[in-house]
């Protein structure tokens, strides 16, 4: 489940927006007379006029849930979850709808909150995007709800810009990552989709801290992209494409010369056993291996990696005796 809240100014547009009577089920309401749509607006109004000072007294929640949970969720389950929902996030005391739409594959209910309360005091917003975050998670795990993975389920074709350029470099990094060996060759394989690469350096210095894309006049740093798409996490899988073409090669070769097959398997051997050996070590073999394909701002910033990894390892060892 994930919440998304919004502020507003006026209840007339977000009432009738909630109710539309083509898609939607008022499912709950506390505070309001539920005649009409007319009648619930004035009710929010009344109430709204005990402090005429707060100029967006509408707080307007979708609760969405994934396609996976659908069997699951009655009217009645989504009515509960609603009303938990706020509870943990301090609605109380106040004016409030619950209503559910069918517009989309995804099931999902509308919450429309009077942030002025019974009293006339304003509902506090403060952290609220935080624990929204924490509240949506503490009860997905509390009901065993799906829980959704990256980018999954994400309707595209519904995005607007910048994340649409945003998604459009991620598949476009997606696909060729896995074809190249190097930063150079990334960024020429970037280029022919129109997207550029920038390296973020660290201060005054010349080592290498993050890598951002730019594509439609929009500028993205790696990691906020995706996870996987920070400079640090690139790095490592153009240097494991470069190790693999390496030893593809190796193996042909061999294989072309079988007089040199036996030599070749027990190289192989050996280079394996000492990676194992290096990687306890914080990696330094691996480094001895680094293509010359390479940039030398990548193998600088590979290098500073293997020293803080090899200081933490001291260090916990020196802790130990």
């Amino acid at each position: 489940m994930i919440a998304k809240i919004v502020q507003g100014r006026g209840f007339r547009g977000v009432v009738n927006y909630v109710l539309d009577k083509d898609h939607s089920h008022l499912l709950y309401a506390e505070g309001v007379r539920i005649k009409d749509k007319e009648s619930i607006i004035k009710s929010f109004v009344a109430q709204q006029k005990l402090n005429p000072k707060i100029a967006k007294p509408v707080a307007h929640i979708s609760l969405d849930f994934s396609v996976q949970d659908k069997n699951r969720l009655t009217d009645q389950f989504m009515a509960g979850m609603a009303l938990e929902y706020m509870e943990k996030m301090g609605y109380r005391d106040t004016q409030f709808i619950i209503a559910r739409h069918y517009d989309t594959d995804h099931p999902h209910i509308h919450i429309v909150i009077n942030r002025i309360d019974n009293n006339g005091k304003r509902i506090s917003d403060q952290n609220e995007k935080f624990r929204n975050t924490r509240v949506c998670m503490e009860l997905t795990k509390k009901y065993g709800l799906y829980i959704a993975s990256g980018k999954e389920n994400v309707k595209e074709h519904r995005l607007k810009e910048p994340d649409k350029t945003k998604y459009e470099i991620y598949h476009t990094l997606k696909s060729v990552i896995p074809n190249c060996r190097n930063w150079k060759e990334l960024k020429a394989e970037l280029l022919q989709s129109g997207i550029t690469i920038e390296f973020r350096k660290n201060g005054n210095t010349d080592k290498i801290q993050g890598v951002r894309f730019g594509r439609n006049g929009y500028e993205f740093n790696g990691s906020k992209i995706d996870r996987a798409c920070s400079f640090s996490k690139i790095s490592y899988q153009l240097y494991m494409n470069e190790k693999l073409y390496k030893n593809e090669s190796q193996h042909h070769s061999a294989s072309n010369d079988p007089g040199q097959f036996n030599r070749q398997d027990n190289t192989v051997d050996l280079a394996a056993g000492l990676e194992n050996a290096a990687s306890i070590a914080g990696g330094l073999f691996d480094l001895l291996k680094f293509s010359h394909r390479y940039d030398e701002n990548e193998a600088d910033f590979l290098k500073e990696q293997a020293k803080r990894r090899k200081k933490k390892m001291d260090s916990q060892y020196r802790h130990r005796l």
